[in-house]
């Protein structure tokens, strides 16, 4: 029986120790990679060489993450928020809580098509999702801490729309995978296949985040009444 080899998992104990003394994240990365490399007997230069060539490979990354994000920031400067929660405000019948409903429904399924960047935390989130809901309840989003909770609703609302959603669709990165792991483990399967059984669990999570979200306009309806009395 051979000895196993825990050395190379130092890397591992860095990266974590490291982001949680709160040290430059790349910083923290890089000597993470030194130290495995190092573990496992790597050579430097090869190390080097690799390191470079992953940089090489992936120097437009930041380009692709960051311009994004200006486009956004530009947007939001000349009142992409204020013309979000005016235009809300205009629908009687709006809640914060249907606000989410509709939007979880339009998450999950776009995610379900594959389509998972039309969504998310800073590009949609952030500069619309958010704003609308507050503009859904302006009484209690007035108040710091209500309307912290319904920006926190409002990204949880996408975490559980992108998450449940993309489990259908056949060509997500987890459904190949599964179907890698199992093929070898003996057992054929067809991702089409598993990709159908993430249908009842998008199901399931619709409706019991669609629940939390009726519970929560019933919490915001409550704290108005009171409010009101005060």
């Amino acid at each position: 029986m051979t000895e196993l080899d825990l050395w190379p998992l130092c890397g591992i104990l860095l990266l974590a120790v490291g982001l949680l003394l709160k040290f430059h994240p790349l910083l923290v990365v890089i000597l993470s990679a030194l130290a495995t490399a190092l573990a496992t007997g790597w050579p430097l230069l090869q190390w080097l060489e690799q390191l470079g060539d992953t940089f090489l490979r992936t120097r437009n990354l930041p380009l692709i993450l960051l311009l994004p994000l200006a486009v956004i920031g530009l947007l939001e400067r000349h009142g992409l928020r204020l013309q979000a929660q005016r235009l809300i405000g205009q629908i009687k019948v709006a809640t914060t809580g249907r606000l989410l409903l509709v939007y979880l429904a339009l998450r999950e399924s776009s995610a379900a098509a594959g389509l998972t960047s039309l969504g998310g935390h800073p590009q949609m989130v952030r500069p619309l999702v958010a704003p609308m809901a507050e503009a859904a309840h302006p009484d209690g989003a007035k108040h710091p801490v209500v309307r912290a909770k319904i920006r926190a609703m409002s990204a949880a609302t996408d975490n559980v729309g992108l998450f449940f959603g993309e489990d259908i669709f056949v060509a997500f990165g987890a459904i190949i995978l599964m179907h890698t792991f199992l093929r070898e483990s003996g057992i054929e399967t067809d991702p089409l296949h598993i990709a159908l059984w993430g249908i009842p669990t998008a199901v399931a999570a619709f409706l019991i985040h669609g629940y939390r979200l009726v519970r929560f306009d019933r919490y915001l309806a409550r704290l108005q009444q009171e409010q009101s009395h005060d």
